[in-house]
């Protein structure tokens, strides 16, 4: 049951990586691909109907954590403490953007809004991606069962570590080229005219410089964590999620050349589940790496509640999905098609 739940997690923060992630990437190349207040009102415009359901599967993530795994969440959230206040103001700030940055049509307090949602793009996807790389890296984890983290201590990815080192701050960025192409291969599927061409344009760079540092991060992430590749030889989940990120690389770079949208699209979210996937198999049972001794690590077992509390909460489960992708099909049916500027009033 404790793996079922934690697959179940992993499902969650992975649809809010692809679904959201394109949001967010569409905001941190908006001043790329928009040259004028209508061009990056049509970027809002083609991201505006959607971004609140697609932070449901982040909320979802909490709750599972909160409902299978509530010694992990008491264990991480005051350790993240920093991070995590940091990320909810970022993602205020997106919120308020994006829905008061049309109220007045003023230049200055559009351009405000703009710059703002465009900034807290940039710092949603880093700290996204730093939370990622902690993950993977281990956290100060000791005898006591708890630990705090400042934002940096001596960039070093043992011991008493910061949030951020080298190698989590070469996660954060590479998450932001991904979450960027993503973003970019979005505005290409839903938007038309320069913002379009733009947009394809940056989409190819963008996913050809993903795909060139992905062997750089892999090599970092085998000095920082070995034993990853080792548990992954025997996981065929692992597997079939190395091959899920391999298609969806091929599925953008055809999509690209074949100007098929929707496939560089689905293909740019395969490559992006496929590598969360592998990470997820890989790393199981262990939830929380202690970098002070391996013996102090947290793991599902020792996380998750006990008892038929799990097989309880599972009851809820098909039935949330279901009205969640219900709606999800509902709204995009209803928004689907490109967005375009609305033409200039006649005299």
């Amino acid at each position: 049951m404790v793996e079922i739940w934690f697959a179940i997690l992993s499902v969650t923060l992975a649809g809010y990586a692809v679904l959201d992630g394109s949001n967010i990437g569409s905001g941190v190349v908006q001043f790329l691909v928009a040259r004028s207040p209508a061009e990056r009102r049509l970027v809002v415009s083609a991201i505006g109907p959607l971004w609140t359901w697609h932070e449901v599967w982040l909320v979802a993530s909490g709750g599972i954590l909160f409902v299978a795994f509530p010694t992990v969440l008491a264990v991480a959230l005051p350790g993240f403490y920093l991070a995590v206040f940091t990320l909810l103001w970022c993602m205020v700030g997106r919120g308020l953007s994006l829905e008061l940055g049309g109220h007045l049509d003023d230049p200055l307090w559009r351009r405000f809004w703009e710059v703002v949602f465009s900034v807290v793009s940039v710092l949603t996807a880093i700290l996204l991606g730093a939370a990622l790389g902690n993950l993977v890296r281990g956290v100060p984890l000791g005898a006591s069962g708890k630990f705090s983290m400042p934002f940096f201590t001596d960039f070093k990815t043992q011991g008493q570590v910061g949030i951020l080192d080298w190698y989590t701050m070469s996660a954060g960025v590479f998450t932001l080229i991904c979450v960027a192409a993503h973003g970019a291969s979005y505005l290409v599927f839903k938007t038309a005219g320069a913002v379009h061409d733009r947009s394809a344009s940056l989409a190819r760079k963008l996913w050809f410089s993903a795909f060139l540092l992905l062997p750089l991060i892999t090599a970092e992430t085998f000095s920082v964590r070995p034993e990853l590749f080792t548990g992954m030889m025997d996981r065929p989940l692992a597997w079939l999620a190395l091959t899920t990120a391999l298609a969806g690389s091929i599925a953008v770079v055809l999509g690209q050349r074949g100007g098929k949208e929707l496939q560089a699209l689905l293909g740019g979210g395969g490559f992006i589940v496929g590598l969360l996937g592998a990470a997820a198999a890989s790393t199981f049972p262990v939830m929380l790496r202690s970098t002070i001794d391996p013996a102090y690590s947290l793991t599902a077992q020792r996380g998750a509640v006990g008892g038929a509390g799990l097989a309880l909460a599972l009851w809820w489960w098909p039935v949330a999905m279901t009205l969640s992708i219900a709606y999800f099909v509902a709204v995009f049916r209803q928004f689907n098609g490109k967005v375009r500027m609305a033409p200039p009033p006649s005299p």
